[in-house]
């Protein structure tokens, strides 16, 4: 096994807590294990040392990424293997045993990679079927070691079909059982709300599990507004893609307006609608750019109640984040145009390169181009989504209420 040596400063931040030895921290690679030589292949599993040599942990090495090697543990006797792997996997299922014992949601994130200790591995559960992703292609090569045993606590949870779905950005997904038959779309809860989720072509894992709190709050917010107002809410739901906004906002006495650039997307919103007993006739479903689309609606005087914003990252990268800034204080102008007095603005992002401070920067006066409005609430990732204390990039999710 090959010894990664860490610079001081790279130690102190894995001790804090951070999962990542980024590539700047290592000082040397040494040791059996390195090939012909030279550092270790892609998914060896090396000793964490400091510039002395004394063993401090253990991780799994990349060669290529920037994260150098994603820290498993700083027991110097721990092993990284299937063992631990699953007992972290059993220790994470527990929590959520607890977090959903109503029986109402079935599908969440079963398993959320470094916020659970298990750096790199995502599993999310859809009713009884679980979809696997893996980070990076070095976790993928050491993966069937470490998952040699999560069929029988997966078993027990109730999961009868576990998924592996694989697949680079801009490419088609891939999906293969790892155990159980092959699935492609189920039936699932939010909240005892039903929808489909589509798992063979949906984003992620075939839902964006971190928003379900959120959805939620979206049909309070609309439910309380139709009590105060006594007619139905004016809804518009931007980048709705599979209409889980829209779902909980019509249930809620919202008449609602979803646009989205996918028409595929629109097809399974309409599918969860007829499911949870909503007429999709009665809403609106627009296949169109949101930008262009905004604009349109702006000048033909268009307005609406509640507006959601809830686009994909803008910033996926730091390098990208001033031009990511750019395009959200761009949208919320947009959508500020189209929000009627005293209505509520409900703005999203999914970038960790965004922080909160830099979000809100994007929500204020100048911004919006209006002084009306007031930051109400703002929230996070869910408790099915922890993150650790000195891991700030797990807390990507933002979600601002305005009024």
């Amino acid at each position: 096994m090959a010894d990664v040596a860490v610079s001081r400063r790279g130690l102190d931040s894995v001790r804090r807590g951070h999962p990542w030895l980024f590539r700047s921290a290592v000082v040397q690679v040494f040791g059996a294990g390195a090939s012909k030589g030279g550092p270790p292949v892609g998914g060896s599993i090396v000793n964490i040392v400091d510039e002395a040599g004394q063993a401090l942990g253990c991780g799994i090495w990349d060669p290529v990424s920037p994260i150098a090697v994603r820290v498993w543990s700083l027991d110097p006797s721990a092993r990284l293997d299937s063992q631990m792997f699953r007992a972290r996997l059993e220790r994470a299922i527990e929590v959520r045993r607890r977090l959903f014992a109503d029986g109402l949601t079935t599908a969440y994130r079963l398993l959320n990679g470094e916020g659970d200790r298990v750096p790199a591995f995502v599993v999310d559960r859809y009713a009884d079927v679980a979809v696997l992703r893996i980070d990076g292609d070095a976790a993928k090569a050491v993966s069937a070691e470490l998952l040699r045993d999560v069929e029988a606590p997966l078993r027990a949870h109730g999961i009868t079909t576990l998924l592996e779905r694989t697949g680079r950005r801009g490419e088609a997904p891939e999906i293969r059982p790892l155990f159980g038959p092959a699935r492609e779309k189920v039936e699932v809860k939010e909240h005892g709300i039903p929808f489909i989720v589509d798992l063979a072509r949906g984003q992620k894992t075939g839902a964006f599990l971190d928003q379900r709190e959120n959805r939620r709050r979206i049909g309070e917010l609309v439910a309380r507004r139709a009590r105060s107002s006594g007619r139905p809410v004016r809804v518009l739901n931007l980048f709705s893609y599979t209409g889980g906004f829209s779902l909980h906002a019509a249930l809620a006495g919202g008449t609602v307006t979803s646009v989205d650039v996918a028409m595929a997307a629109h097809a399974t919103a309409q599918e969860s609608f007829r499911l949870a007993g909503v007429d999709p006739r009665a809403h609106t479903f627009v296949s169109a750019d949101c930008f262009a689309w905004l604009e349109a609606a702006a000048k033909r005087g268009d307005r609406w109640d509640v507006v959601i914003s809830d686009p994909p990252s803008f910033a996926p990268s730091e390098k990208a984040k001033p031009k990511g800034l750019a395009a959200y204080r761009s949208l919320h102008r947009a959508c500020a145009d189209v929000l009627a007095e005293g209505g509520t603005f409900v703005a999203a992002s999914c970038s960790s390169h965004v922080t909160a401070e830099d979000f809100a920067g994007t929500l204020d006066d100048a911004a919006l181009g209006r002084a009306d409005l007031r930051l109400l609430e703002q929230f996070g990732p869910p408790a099915d989504h922890p993150t650790l204390p000195a891991f700030p990039e797990g807390r990507y999710l933002k979600l601002v209420v305005l009024e």
